[in-house]
């Protein structure tokens, strides 16, 4: 995620900007972010998992919608482009757009190099305050790892990890499950935290002896 020249964008500018812009940006307290293009793995993670939920969901009035979808965090100083996000019942608008919801009920991010911390600090952070989020994805594109962060009744967050693709997470809101080798069916990611097979490892050190 790249910053914008510009230092301070009015809400009208980048509304504005991004009405004729076919690069997407965040919103926040009047700086711009731009949004990194994806990787191949990146939009084939996204694209399958809006594709999975949406057939999950098609009889429970929810649908699954990507990037081009803005999310309103705060009514006058955050606005963002969630990889993926998932509204039930009637999409609820920000005052004068048709583009901006204020009504996720869960919100998925694929990581990257460049965002990778926004999305787990200030987005994050942001997140919380939507009253309708009840669940949060974190996905990996370089190896099998989903983090779930769900809303528990007491407003605190749950984190529930999920680092095989014979892994499924439940998503007790939706009422749905999950399955990570769907999320991974058109990539081919190195297992979480296992980035050099054992016996390669002893073949490297043979070979240095």
């Amino acid at each position: 995620m790249l910053q914008t020249k510009k230092e301070l964008y009015m809400l009208e500018e980048y509304f504005a900007l991004e009405d004729q812009s076919e690069e997407k940006h965040d919103y926040f307290y009047g700086e711009l972010f731009a949004m990194a293009g994806g990787t191949p793995n990146h939009n084939r993670i996204t694209v399958d998992l809006a594709g999975v939920l949406n057939a999950a969901l098609r009889e429970k009035g929810c649908e699954a919608f990507t990037s081009d979808l803005r999310v309103q965090l705060d009514k006058y100083y955050h606005y963002a482009h969630p990889d993926v996000v998932v509204v039930c019942g009637a999409l609820e608008f920000a005052k004068g757009r048709n583009d901006t919801v204020t009504n996720p009920l869960l919100i998925a991010e694929v990581l990257s190099d460049a965002t990778r911390d926004y999305d787990r600090g200030t987005k994050f952070h942001a997140y919380r305050t939507i009253e309708t989020l009840q669940d949060y994805l974190l996905i990996e594109q370089k190896n099998v790892q989903i983090e779930h962060f769900s809303r528990e009744d007491d407003g605190s967050w749950r984190l529930r990890e999920y680092n095989s693709l014979e892994d499924a997470l439940y998503i007790q809101t939706l009422q749905c499950r999950l399955f990570l080798k769907d999320v991974y069916r058109r990539v081919t990611p190195l297992p979480a935290f296992c980035l050099v097979r054992p016996e390669e490892s002893d073949r490297g050190e043979s070979d240095n002896a």
